[in-house]
């Protein structure tokens, strides 16, 4: 045995490690951030909600743009030096913003926060390259359960730290990622050979071009179409959130720290546990409409909510709609060639991308800085999830009409 096969074991282990902290350090500052944004804006609901929705959305442009420039750059230079630079740069970063003085700081470090952040294309290029075809399944569905413990961990873990003081989880997040860089500094070893390198080329780098791509399979186009609003919809109640809870129940960062980690972990039970055995009673196209009708319903009942303990009861509920997105990625499996998947996962990652960076202004800077504003109307802070609950029932119009001009499927409609 060699070298790098010796070392493999250790490489995937940081891997893990680092995909898990990307995620955890989102998820820690979800509780904090827009709170600490209103400490900038004296204590204005409807100007803090203007700046979280427009630092969310540079944060997501930041991401779709880097992450095919960090892959491209990995092709090139090797996984290794792209993901311990992105490792040390987000760890630097967090403590530039865990010290900002005022929102204008703050929106640049979220800037650079993107950029360090989008390195998850390259650390699953590197699962690719250290994995054997036996290992590969099993490696990528560990870096699905690291984002999933991830998110479950992360809001928790926020919430408590952010109760005994606002900034410190910026400075856990820091210490978390400047560890974990250094650890791979002696660790991990380079996956990608030099013979084995390619030039750095713009093409490569351009997020669009998988897009189009989608056009050859039409199914796969009218899912993408559907996702777009469903994707919308659910990015928005990410960005929303926080701001919503706070304004509307007196929710301080440990209440919504605790409630998002409940979110986190009735996803893993339905995603993890649940969704085998309804699609196989149910199948993939019913079980797709069921989980956007489910969204619709969840959409509306968290926009008439008037008391905080009804949120918690809707979320056990909501956790069903989960079904959606494995439900969608068991169809286009069914309609793609194995030699296909990867550039069409690739485009549709894109366009959740692209959702990220709508959202938090349509929802956030838009809707919710309104309606709590006194230059509104009226006051109507459930306004964002009325409007959540319109876009995931246009999306199940479109798969709805989608499958009646498609009553077929290539491959058989089951698990």
């Amino acid at each position: 045995m060699n070298s790098r096969e010796e070392k493999r074991p250790a490489a995937i282990i940081f891997i893990l490690i680092t995909m898990f902290i990307d995620i955890l350090g989102i998820g820690i500052i979800i509780p904090v951030l827009p709170e600490l944004v209103k400490e900038f804006s004296n204590g204005s609901t409807s100007l803090a909600s203007w700046y979280v929705g427009l630092i969310a959305a540079s944060y997501s442009l930041m991401q779709f743009l880097f992450a095919p420039i960090l892959g491209a750059l990995s092709d090139k230079y090797g996984r290794r030096p792209v993901i311990l630079i992105s490792m040390f740069g987000l760890g630097i970063d967090f403590l530039l913003q865990g010290f900002a003085p005022n929102i204008t700081w703050l929106f640049f470090g979220r800037l650079f926060a993107g950029i360090f952040g989008a390195n998850i294309s390259t650390a699953n290029a590197y699962i690719a390259d250290v994995s054997s075809p036996e290992q590969r399944a099993r490696n990528f569905g560990l870096a699905g359960a690291m984002f999933g413990i991830g998110f479950i961990f992360g809001p928790a873990l926020g919430g408590l730290l952010g109760s005994v003081h606002l900034r410190m989880p910026f400075f856990v997040a820091a210490g978390l990622a400047l560890l974990n860089g250094l650890y791979g500094y002696f660790i991990l070893p380079e996956s990608l050979p030099i013979e084995k390198r390619s030039n750095f080329t713009f093409a490569k780098a351009n997020p669009f071009q998988t897009i189009k791509r989608l056009k050859t399979f039409p199914v796969v186009a009218g899912l993408a179409t559907a996702m777009v609003f469903a994707s919308l919809a659910f990015r928005g109640l990410e960005n929303v959130w926080v701001l919503s809870t706070s304004y509307r129940y007196g929710w301080d960062e440990f209440d919504n720290g605790i409630t998002l980690g409940l979110v986190g972990l009735m996803a893993a039970i339905v995603q993890g546990f649940l969704i085998r055995p309804i699609i196989a009673a149910l199948g993939e196209r019913r079980t797709l409409k069921l989980g956007l009708l489910i969204s619709t319903l969840t959409f509306l009942a968290y926009g008439w909510a008037t008391e905080g303990w009804m949120i918690l009861c809707i979320i056990i509920f909501g956790a069903f709609g989960g079904v959606t997105g494995p439900a969608i990625q068991c169809i286009v499996a069914n309609h793609v060639d194995s030699s296909e998947q990867g550039k069409v996962q690739g485009a549709l990652t894109s366009i959740v991308s692209l959702t990220n960076i709508v959202a938090p202004l349509l929802f956030t800077t838009g809707l919710f800085s309104y309606f709590t504003s006194k230059e509104a109307i009226m006051q109507i802070p459930g306004a964002p999830f009325y409007l959540g609950a319109v876009l995931l029932f246009i999306a199940l119009i479109i798969v709805e009409r989608l499958f009646k001009r498609f009553p077929k499927t290539k491959k058989r409609d089951a698990p």
